[in-house]
């Protein structure tokens, strides 16, 4: 196998273990608010991890990203720390983990948009067709479940996939100037002033009396969901692009479905599977037929 071979696949690698723990996310969630409220979820999520990375970077004597970073930095936090999290555990409160899962099936087809925006990429007219299939899906199996309207929960999982594919962009974008675990980790940092405030205020008051299992659900999408898998999701960006590796979030939905039923119980019906299939398969198509990504370059 050649060099170039092996560091593909080294790359593939890397993103798809970052989107098997980005899989967990949605039944972790739903483990969390057993016990807390979504408010404090989002903001205890993101200062714990952004006290490890804080202490990670101190530790490695990490020195500053450079200046023109910083709003590319910001524009990723704002996406991965306050806004997926917060619209994501919202509609948690209401939605089983294995719905979110296939309505955030169109994360793909959301960051190649966002890739489109940031990047010289321009897809042609077939990717286009086979996004608003992807959407139009998710838009039918929003009102099946829905009771022939779409419920408050699948409106904050849209926000959570456009605030989310920002992020995914953003991140991924910035590869090209530090590696993949600094640019979630200083993301995490630049928080911390609003993050770290949050977390106090909306703390719970009765926290002795929170069971093990919504602890286990917080500490997974603070150190996992919000940091370490950015770690894998990042490293994959910078070895093999956005595109490709974007492509790998075929295999999240079926991850999150299965997760679903070992770690939340939740009853599997065959129109869910059938459902993240064909959105699984509207999304392959449009990663087929987008053209080749311009170099990442900080604006």
């Amino acid at each position: 196998m050649s060099s170039a071979s092996s560091r593909n696949s080294l790359g593939l690698l890397f993103g798809f273990l970052g989107v098997v723990i980005f899989g967990g996310t949605l039944p972790a969630t739903r483990l969390a608010l057993e016990g807390f409220d979504a408010f404090f979820i989002t903001a205890a999520r993101s200062a714990i991890a952004g006290v490890c990375a804080l202490a990670l970077l101190m530790m490695l004597r990490r020195k500053p990203p450079p200046r023109r970073a910083w709003g590319s930095l910001a524009i990723a936090a704002l996406g991965v720390v306050l806004g997926f999290p917060f619209f994501m555990a919202l509609a948690m409160q209401t939605l089983p983990a294995a719905h979110g899962g296939v309505v955030l099936g169109v994360m793909p087809i959301a960051t190649a948009i966002v890739a489109v925006l940031i990047t010289d990429e321009r897809p042609g007219v077939a990717y286009w067709i086979a996004a608003l299939a992807g959407a139009a899906l998710v838009i039918l199996f929003a009102l099946r479940h829905g009771a022939g309207g779409i419920a408050v929960g699948d409106l904050f999982l849209l926000l959570a996939v456009v605030f989310g594919a920002i992020g995914y962009g953003y991140s991924g974008r910035l590869t090209a100037l530090m590696p993949g675990w600094e640019v979630i980790s200083w993301a995490m940092v630049i928080s911390l002033p609003f993050t770290l405030p949050a977390t106090w205020l909306f703390l719970p008051a009765d926290l002795q009396s929170v069971p093990f299992e919504p602890w286990l659900g917080l500490f997974y999408v603070a150190l996992f969901s919000q940091w370490i898998g950015f770690f894998a999701w990042n490293a994959g960006v910078a070895i093999c692009g956005l595109s490709k590796v974007s492509q790998l979030q075929l295999l999240q939905p079926f991850v999150t479905i299965v997760l679903a039923a070992l770690v939340n119980r939740e009853a599997i019906g065959l129109e869910t599977i059938l459902f993240a299939a064909a959105v699984v398969a509207t999304v392959a198509i449009s990663s087929r037929t987008r053209i080749r990504q311009a170099p990442l370059v900080e604006a």
